[in-house]
């Protein structure tokens, strides 16, 4: 195990082998005084270092089952890619960012500094990496991969959003960060960035600062909320329950509907801006694992290029 530790101390705490190209890495955050389980996949050959994908669970944080790990393909999706993919599998509700405020539910959150300062180096060091970066995420991490990029420029070449929502600080934003934070997390969203509608949302808006994202490699997704070819009983996901598929398609079809608004408020921005950036909307499909599958697959050859694969 590597005696590095990153510039405000934080360090790796061990290093587990769960399988010949997985590793469990726990770390030590010292921004949140607390140790942050990190899944990592690593590439067959690791005798030539190897770029590395940064990607987010949603809004469990990977504390529950609703991870990469367990929902999609992703072990044998990255089995034959020369990268390394890393996964916090703590953060819930969280949206990956600096809370200025411990929050009495949701604890101690400083996970833009986690992201941006404290993990890379030691994943560089313990991994042997060529300190090249992208990073993807869905849902609410489809918000957070923005300002992460945004936070610390030039660490994170390529960005993946899937069914995220780029804005926070209008009314529409302000109303899913806080379903999020408030309803599903049962947290105080004032924690998070302050008062709303106040300068922290703002500061914390992908949509406002779209211009800090020229240079990066830009690939998003979303489908329009109507049922597609992975809502139906026949998917093993929905496992022939009734219920199930019910909610997929009322819940998951009018949130993916919201994020595709989002995401073609950002296609807009982008375009006045001038900056190029991948878009793929579907013309069906609900806020569901199955996509977000086909997401990953498809985004990768933009994330790919990113990191010089």
């Amino acid at each position: 195990m590597p005696n590095v530790t990153s510039e405000d101390g934080s360090k790796i705490v061990s290093i587990e082998q769960r399988a010949p190209q997985r590793l469990r890495i726990t770390v030590h955050s010292t921004a949140m005084d607390r140790d942050i389980m990190l899944s990592v996949l690593r590439p067959a050959d690791t005798k030539k270092p190897a770029p590395t994908l940064y990607l987010l669970n949603g809004g469990g944080g990977g504390e529950d089952g609703a991870t990469w790990g367990i929902q999609t393909d992703y072990i044998n999706f990255f089995a034959d890619k020369h990268v390394n993919v890393v996964t916090p599998l703590a953060g819930k509700w969280s949206y990956y960012t600096d809370w200025v405020n411990t929050d009495p539910k949701l604890g101690n959150n400083k996970w833009q500094t986690f992201l941006t300062q404290e993990v890379p180096p030691l994943i560089d060091a313990a991994l042997d990496t060529t300190k090249v970066n992208a990073i993807a995420g869905l849902s609410t991490s489809g918000t957070s991969v923005f300002n992460l990029a945004i936070a610390a420029p030039g660490l994170y070449k390529g960005i993946g959003a899937y069914s995220g929502c780029a804005q926070t600080s209008d009314l529409m934003g302000q109303e899913f960060v806080k379903t999020v934070v408030n309803v599903w997390g049962e947290g105080d969203v004032t924690n998070m960035w302050g008062p709303l509608n106040g300068p922290g949302w703002v500061a914390n808006d992908p949509l406002v600062h779209a211009d800090k994202l020229r240079g990066h490699a830009i690939y998003v997704s979303s489908g329009s909320g109507l049922p597609g070819p992975h809502d139906t009983l026949a998917n093993p996901a929905i496992k022939g329950s009734v219920d199930v598929l019910a909610n997929q398609i009322i819940v998951g079809g009018a949130i993916e509907a919201a994020t595709n608004q989002c995401s073609h408020n950002l296609a807009a921005r982008l375009g006045q801006l001038g900056i190029p950036a991948t878009f793929d909307f579907k013309p069906a499909g609900t806020h569901s694992w199955n996509y977000w599958e086909d997401d990953l697959h498809n985004s990768w050859p933009v994330l790919a290029q990113s990191m010089g694969i």
